[in-house]
């Protein structure tokens, strides 16, 4: 145990305790740090063009996630002509249409190593070059097995995407604004499905050998501008730091932080964090085989999350609401797609809602939000299912509470898993961990859809979705258990919570206990220094 004494000099300025035993870093000890780096410094300078660049960085890093999105909207429709087309199968029609998130892991997969080798920008790059060459073949396909080939490529590129555009964001993005712009893939996400959805009612009056591949075409302009942007982003100044080029690093902490004073503070920081993340073991070793209690903790909440996102059956509902509708009474396919319209625009206005909250009310308040709200309206989605008929009492019913547990899901769970999930790991693990999460989440999300039609002959519509109301209940404990909050504190501070008071039947793990007493001599040294400078200018 290491303590030192209150002192009273130093211009108000106390040494605190600090017990290695009970590994207790406080809050106020991180602010009093970043003021004390700096004790001579009187106005701090602000760059006033650092929050729209950030901005702008994080859209043009999002732009990936429309392509995701518009394939979910737009195959909710498009498969309604493809299977008449090509006269698929039920199960032909489910494997197509789950198979590109469990194809998507692969990518997830590669994408943590493949982010760490070429950077983060340029892995953006090459996931919106495999899914554009997907989604080309998927257009122009004949038959089932071109069908699946396009698919397949999509399916991969979307892994790249969806696992690296949070982590960019996320190391670019200032601790006070990094949720709201670490939450900008899910909004963009909501923003292709809402395109997709307007593209199926707009196009569904062509004929239907050819309506479909124009719906599935459209997908491959956002290329143009993901292209565009990989010449206006920099590259993320944590990566740069990892491959040792901290004068690039250094340049892009000042376009991304509005007060320039703490750039080289931030930069220490980043530095000392890669110094562990080029030290020890392979990441995945870190991760798999013999991980700490802390990474354990960040494992569970990283993975569990992203897993509980995806088993309430958001997917299901986005993908088959047509089906959903056709069930409850609506018989015209142009009803049935205006009606998922509906859902589009309620996905996309609640998201946006979400990005003004999620860093003034904090990432856990969102989350019981949205998962209590997500249950009563699944549970009421399942008993209207269940015992309404084809009636219009019924029918609102079944569209006001798909759209209800939409709105839940996207101002709550939607977007705060991926902020979550790309906030919480240290940076030798982040990329990995991130992706590990991502896959948890495409193969949770291709179980749901490559078994909804399969489970609901089985036990009805309205059966399945008691079941989901049933998962969305228990993910209401897990929110309380294991997510912490993270609202306002830096990457490394977020970090520590999961270090802290962190014991395995009375023994913490040596990694954790080397990290911290790095971390708490580093703040011992700059401590001293200040009450020195302090007294000596006395």
């Amino acid at each position: 145990m290491m303590n030192t004494q209150e002192n009273g000099n130093g211009g108000g300025k106390k040494f605190r305790r600090i017990d290695l035993g009970k590994m207790e870093l406080e809050d106020e000890e991180e602010e009093e740090l970043s003021a004390a780096s700096h004790p001579l410094q009187g106005n701090v300078n602000t760059n006033n063009k650092s929050g729209s660049c950030v901005m702008a960085y994080a859209i043009f890093a999002s732009l990936n996630s429309v392509l995701l999105g518009y394939d979910v909207g737009v195959m909710s429709g498009a498969i309604l002509f493809i299977r008449d087309d090509l006269k698929l199968t039920e199960v032909q029609e489910e494997v197509f249409v789950g198979i590109l998130s469990i194809i998507s892991l692969f990518g997830s997969l590669a994408g943590g190593k493949t982010s760490d080798a070429i950077g983060r920008k340029w892995t953006m790059g090459l996931a919106s070059l495999v899914f554009q060459s997907g989604a080309a073949i998927t257009a122009l396909a004949t038959s089932f097995t071109l069908l699946m080939t396009g698919r397949l490529l999509s399916g991969i590129g979307i892994g790249f995407g969806i696992m690296i555009a949070p982590i960019y964001i996320a190391e670019i993005a200032p601790s006070t604004a990094r949720g709201t712009l670490t939450s900008l893939p899910e909004i963009f996400i909501n923003l292709g499905i809402l395109l997709g959805y307007i593209s199926n009612y707009a196009l569904s009056g062509l004929p239907s050998n050819i309506n479909w591949r124009i719906m599935l075409a459209v997908g491959i302009l956002p290329s143009v501008f993901i292209g565009f942007a990989l010449f206006v982003i920099p590259e993320s100044p944590r990566w740069l730091v990892m491959q040792n080029r901290i004068d690039e690093a250094r340049i892009v902490l000042l376009k991304t932080n509005e007060n320039g004073s703490e750039v080289d503070d931030r930069l220490a920081e980043i530095r000392k964090a890669a110094t562990f993340a080029n030290e020890g073991k392979a990441a995945w070793r870190d991760m798999l085989v013999n991980p700490t209690p802390g990474v354990r903790k960040m494992l569970v909440t990283g993975c569990g999350i992203q897993i509980f996102q995806q088993i309430t059956g958001i997917d299901a509902t986005v993908y088959y609401s047509p089906t959903i509708f056709e069930n409850a009474g609506i018989k015209d396919n142009t009803d049935i797609l205006a009606a998922t319209v509906a859902v589009g625009f309620t996905k996309t206005i609640f998201i946006l809602i979400a990005i003004f909250l999620i860093d003034r009310v904090g990432r856990k308040p969102l989350l019981y939000v949205s998962t209590i709200g997500m249950t009563f309206c699944l549970l009421c989605l399942g008993l209207t299912l269940w015992t309404s008929g084809e009636g219009t009492t019924g029918i609102v019913l079944v569209v006001l509470f798909v759209c209800g547990n939409v709105a839940f899901f996207s101002i709550g769970i939607g977007p705060v898993c991926w902020v979550v999930s790309s906030e919480i790991f240290p940076l030798k693990l982040r990329a990995q961990a991130s992706a590990m999460g991502a896959v948890g989440s495409r193969v949770s999300s291709g179980l749901v859809a490559m078994s909804f039609l399969s489970v609901t002959r089985a036990i009805t519509v309205g059966g399945t979705f008691l079941v989901f109301a049933a998962i969305s209940a228990v993910s209401v404990a897990f929110v309380h258990k294991c997510v912490p909050e993270t609202k306002g504190k830096s990457l490394e501070q977020i970090e520590m919570l999961f270090f802290k008071n962190d014991r395995t039947e009375g023994e913490v793990g040596l990694g954790d206990v080397e990290h911290l007493i790095d971390r708490c001599t580093a703040k011992l040294w700059v401590r001293i220094c200040f009450s020195f400078e302090n007294s000596h200018f006395e």
